[in-house]
């Protein structure tokens, strides 16, 4: 990815630029914050020179924090630095099930909830004293709890983005939120999701260099009705045709919380002989995936990509195993915005899709209180994309 070309570095920073990624995005805060102090320490800019925006060149953006636990299990965060006037942007992974902590002599693996309280620490800390404090938070808090299906469920996610903006967050910054109407919850405050079609799209043309894109070769799918809009943009952008499968419940069982699927039907025309890419914000199990890369098969498709912005895996990786030694997928495209195992690294079916030069960029952008349209927007990316892979260059 390029810097904009509008030069939105050219104005004036909101204030002191400070990153603090907590320790569940630690490796991608890292890399983000590389990004940043190589580009603001080889350009040339006004803030460089402006004693207004002091600091603005540094060795480092990252804000020393540190998150303490009691015995018991409670914790305790701690800014070990001055942030006073700064523009700060939390970094936080929900999903990162690799940390732990001892609650009385047991070891307890951090969940979504310990992230988040964790943020609500981090963020209590640096009340009043910060500028503008801003999350970034891949996966949304809580993001499939975002309505009522009926009149006693819990509106979590609503409840949760309320809380931040109450505590003094002004913008929110997630990436592919499972339903974006749950920004009507904030509506006087910033609430951003992003779409990564432009980072799947290049990664796949990498690995399918006898792709050929038209409504003859290639078909994007939707594997259930809710991620419709998702694929269509794709199949827009890349003037393909699309699929969908709709599952088919069986609404009087209720097996750990949800009816259980009975069948997934398709919607769309024929896939014979072309490639499908299967697109998603998130594979928990798998099986639906499979079960739909599967059906596809059946109906003699070509090669099969699975795409999805949170590879979750929540039941281990052996059902992929099988799958990919069966045929029934080429590869499997995910992103490091949440924890990625080194098992799933190691596959030689994953593609890893690299976000944090992205992130960087936003967090730039945003501290010199620059446009974010052509972010938000990967519409003109990635048809520019397209047509460097029809015109056999490499991308």
């Amino acid at each position: 990815m390029t810097q904009s070309k509008s030069n939105y570095y050219e104005s004036m920073p909101v204030g002191r630029l400070g990153i603090i990624p907590l320790a569940s995005c630690a490796e991608i805060g890292a890399k983000v914050n590389d990004h940043i102090t190589g580009w603001r320490n080889s350009r040339s800019c006004p803030a460089a020179q402006n004693q207004l925006a002091a600091d603005y060149q540094r060795p480092s953006y990252l804000i020393d924090i540190k998150n303490s636990r009691f015995g018991s299990g409670e914790g305790k965060g701690t800014i070990l630095e001055s942030v006073r006037g700064d523009d700060l942007y939390f970094l936080v992974d929900v999903c990162n099930h690799s940390l732990s902590y001892t609650v009385c002599g047991q070891e307890n693996h951090m969940s979504p909830d310990d992230h988040f309280q964790d943020l609500k620490r981090m963020i209590s800390a640096v009340a009043g004293k910060a500028r503008r404090i801003n999350v970034i938070m891949p996966f949304l808090y809580e993001s499939r709890v975002d309505k009522r299906t009926s009149g006693r469920d819990s509106l979590d996610c609503a409840l949760a983005l309320q809380e931040l903006t109450e505590m003094g967050v002004d913008n929110i910054i997630t990436f592919d939120a499972h339903d974006p109407r749950v920004q009507n919850a904030i509506p006087l405050h910033g609430f951003e999701t992003i779409t990564p079609a432009h980072q799947f799209i290049k990664n796949i043309l990498r690995n399918a260099p006898d792709m050929k894109i038209d409504s003859d070769h290639l078909m994007i799918i939707s594997p259930d009705e809710g991620g419709m809009k998702r694929a269509i943009f794709m199949a827009n952008n890349m003037g393909v045709d699309m699929g969908m499968f709709y599952k088919r419940r069986d609404y009087s069982v209720i097996v750990n919380g949800t009816s259980p699927v009975v069948a997934h039907e398709f919607l769309g025309t024929s896939v014979e002989g072309k490639d499908m890419i299967i697109v998603d914000d998130m594979i928990s199990s798998g099986d639906s995936v499979i079960e739909v890369a599967q059906q596809l098969r059946q109906r003699h498709a070509r090669n099969i990509y699975l795409c999805t912005t949170f590879g979750l895996f929540t039941q281990g990786l052996e059902k992929f195993d099988r799958a990919y030694e069966e045929g029934l997928f080429s590869k499997l495209i995910t992103t490091n915005l949440i924890y990625q195992t080194p098992e799933l690294l190691e596959k030689p079916y994953t593609v890893c899709c690299d976000f944090s030069k992205f992130i960087a960029l936003l967090i730039d952008t945003l501290n010199h209180d620059g446009s974010m349209s052509s972010l938000l927007d990967p519409s003109s990316r990635i048809q520019k994309v397209v047509e460097r892979f029809n015109r056999g260059e490499e991308i």
